[in-house]
């Protein structure tokens, strides 16, 4: 088992796949991107013609569903079977069907499972872990679980910023729509017992950074004590 976890949840557009893989590099920890095992589940329904809105057809895709994913943040990648999907699954027609695939609790289940195992098989001291329901389903005994978030109007114009080619208010209402689908399954805006929030509204990029690399060293601090 990997000796340190870190858990980091929180809402769309607040920042989690840059600053947990940036943090994992200062830390010199391994760094696992959960959202991308369901946005690849989505490329691989759209790839094979298959409705991602059908449950039944979703769920039985699970088992010819071959993901493998780059735990090393300086060398990250995504592949659906030989595919590498890296870029693919970040396209609008791939996010707008993530949700669809991520409601449903089977395939939730299903890569819970998957996400245990990359973090046991981690071959460094310690892993970022970093979606939607880390820090209370995935990883809840995590060494450091973080909640990163900021306020709506902030992970808007962040997320419209990485979407050049979209209108701020498609972007707007995309993660409206993706937090509205999400807090069906998952509370991700309340940090759980526990878990330390991390508000990033008035923080730039580095500053966040900081903040959840003391958060993880003052947790490791604790563990070692303990």
């Amino acid at each position: 088992m990997t000796a340190i976890v870190v858990a980091i949840d929180g809402p769309a557009g607040s920042g989690k796949s840059s600053v947990s893989k940036q943090a994992a590099r200062e830390l010199g920890y391994a760094y696992l991107d959960t959202g991308a095992a369901y946005r690849a589940l989505a490329w691989m329904l759209l790839d094979r013609g298959l409705d991602a809105g059908n449950p039944l057809v979703v769920v039985e895709s699970l088992g010819e569903f071959d993901f493998a994913v780059g735990t090393d943040p300086d060398q990250y990648f995504v592949k659906v079977g030989p595919d590498d999907v890296t870029v693919a699954i970040r396209e609008p027609w791939v996010t707008s069907e993530v949700r669809l695939v991520a409601r449903l609790p089977e395939v939730r289940e299903h890569l819970m499972a998957l996400f245990r195992r990359i973090v046991v098989e981690a071959a460094r001291p310690g892993i970022v872990v970093e979606g939607r329901d880390i820090t209370t389903v995935v990883a809840p005994d995590a060494t450091a679980r973080i909640l990163l978030t900021a306020s709506e109007e902030v992970r808007m114009g962040r997320r419209s910023k990485e979407l050049v080619d979209q209108s701020a208010a498609v972007v707007g209402e995309q993660l409206r729509s993706r937090d509205r689908a999400d807090s069906r399954v998952v509370d991700f805006m309340n940090a759980a017992d526990g878990v330390t929030t991390v508000d990033s509204t008035e923080l730039d990029f580095g500053q966040t950074v900081s903040a959840v690399v003391d958060v993880v060293q003052r947790a490791v601090l604790r563990a070692s004590h303990g």
